[in-house]
Parts: C-alpha cells; sequence; structure tokens
C-alpha cells in the first residue's frame, strides 16, 4: 500500500527566515546601489530561484530594464548581471547567519514526522556556499535535515526537478507519488509539481506573503484574510495540490494524502 515517506522542505520562508527577509533586503540594496530602486514586489516576484537567475529575471522586469536604460544609456547585459550577483554575494554572506532561526512549529513538525518514520529532504534558491552558512547555523537551533540538495551541483535551479530528483535518490524515495514538497514561493510550487511530487504551499512565514511574524500576529483579521487569499490563488493557480497556513499544520495533509493513495489517487 503506497504511503507517504519523505517530505521534501524548502529552507527560507519556510523552515528558517520566517517571511524570507535575508535575500529581499540584499536584492533591494543592490539594485539601489546602482542607482534603480526595485519595488517590493519586483525583489520578492522571483523568490525562490537560483539567485543569480532572480537577477537576470528582476533586470527582465519591464519597469527595470527601462529604469536601466535610462540611467545608462543602455540595455543591461551579462557584465551588469555578473557584478550585481557578485554584490549580492559579498552582501547576503554578511547578514545570513542572522537569518537562519527555525520559524515556529517546525522543529516540532519534524520529531513528529520523524517518529513516523518519514525522511526529511530539502532543497534552495542558495548556493552550496550560502547553505554552509545557513546549515551550520541552523542546526546549532535545532534544524536539521537528512539531505540537502542546492542549485550548485545541478544542471539547474528551480523550476526545474533535479534538487527533488537528488533528494529521492540520496534518500531512497523511489516514488514521487509517496513524496511532499513543500515551500514558500511559487517556484517552490512548480518544482514539486514538475517532480511529479505532491505540492503544498506554506502562507504564514512565506516570502509570498512577505510579512514578518510581529505583523501577522497584530495584523486585523480581515486585512490579513485577503492578503491570504491573494497568495493562495496565486499557489493554486500555478499547480499546488495543498496549501496550509503554517508549516506545521502539515500532519493533516500527509493523512489526507495517504487517503487519496489508498482510493488510488496521484498528484
Amino acid at each position: 500500500m503506497k504511503r507517504i515517506e519523505g517530505v521534501i522542505f524548502d529552507w527560507a520562508g519556510t523552515t528558517v527566515d520566517y517571511g524570507c527577509f535575508a535575500p529581499v533586503k540584499v536584492f533591494l540594496d543592490i539594485f539601489k546601489d546602482k542607482g534603480i530602486e526595485p519595488t517590493i514586489e519586483e525583489a520578492r516576484g522571483p523568490m525562490g530561484m537560483l539567485k543569480i537567475d532572480h537577477v537576470i529575471a528582476m533586470l527582465s522586469v519591464e519597469r527595470i530594464s527601462n529604469l536601466w536604460k535610462e540611467k545608462y544609456g543602455r540595455n543591461w547585459n551579462e557584465d551588469d548581471v555578473n557584478l550585481l550577483y557578485f554584490n549580492f554575494e559579498k552582501q547576503l554572506f554578511e547578514i545570513l547567519p542572522d537569518f537562519t532561526t527555525p520559524v515556529p512549529g517546525i522543529l516540532e513538525l519534524i520529531k513528529r514526522l520523524r517518529e513516523k518514520g518519514l525522511k526529511i529532504g530539502s532543497t534552495t534558491g542558495y548556493t552550496r556556499k550560502m547553505m554552509d552558512i545557513v546549515e551550520k547555523h541552523a542546526k546549532e537551533k535545532g534544524y536539521s535535515p537528512d539531505f540537502l540538495s542546492t542549485p550548485s551541483n545541478q544542471p539547474a535551479g528551480r523550476p526545474h526537478p533535479y534538487m527533488i530528483l537528488e533528494n529521492m535518490k540520496v534518500l531512497k524515495l523511489n516514488n514521487p507519488e509517496c513524496v511532499i514538497k513543500v515551500g514558500d514561493t511559487v517556484s517552490d510550487i512548480k518544482e514539486g509539481v514538475n517532480a511529479k511530487c505532491w505540492s503544498v504551499g506554506i502562507l504564514k512565514g512565506s516570502s509570498e506573503l512577505g510579512l514578518t511574524e510581529e505583523e501577522v500576529i497584530n495584523m486585523p483579521k480581515d486585512e490579513l484574510n485577503e492578503k491570504l487569499e491573494v497568495v493562495r490563488r496565486r499557489f493554486l493557480d500555478n499547480g499546488a495540490h495543498f496549501i496550509i497556513e503554517e508549516v506545521g499544520c502539515l500532519d493533516e495533509i500527509i493523512n489526507q494524502i495517504n487517503e487519496k493513495l489508498l482510493r488510488g489517487e496521484r498528484p
């Protein structure tokens, strides 16, 4: 009988760094240093992608492309991408240790999943060098999955499924129908869908929502629900099979998926 055997989590915005603020701050800063001021939405839009791809995606936004041409008298080019990415890495490495706190509920969830015999994998939009920092500090704070795959040793990052496939290989998860991918961005959702796994999106703490924990707690309920609904619809429009408000709610989804598998349903 088929049952869920493993869960593959994203990192920033899903298991650590509530709201995924570390990369957003740096993306805004590196463009401002070049005289271009992106909006928060433009900086968050490509979140979850390999970070150099994120730089390219931001430069490709029509408004930013036009501002670049207006300021520099030419279109952006590969040298610009490389310089922006160099500055991104330099600034991110300086602040990453401060953005590695596990999100509420994740440590308890991981304990419950392991007690059920499930394997815990992970994927990320960070490079291997970035994750060396994140992984070390998160482990000191109690979070450490069974395996981590980064885009650094893959043909491509998200939304391609290669990191999930590596997790499945290393963790000996033979059937994608018995695997759940959990993430907080559209890129995460697409990654899970492309790997033929069950793809689950998280609302609170997500990059897509872009709010601190304090803002989520203190925001008027009607206003928060409106924002949550926007993110929920975005995830569903990109193929998410399930949406949960917080990562600690994953248990009930696992039970629902196991019932679907028992009935012969597939992602």
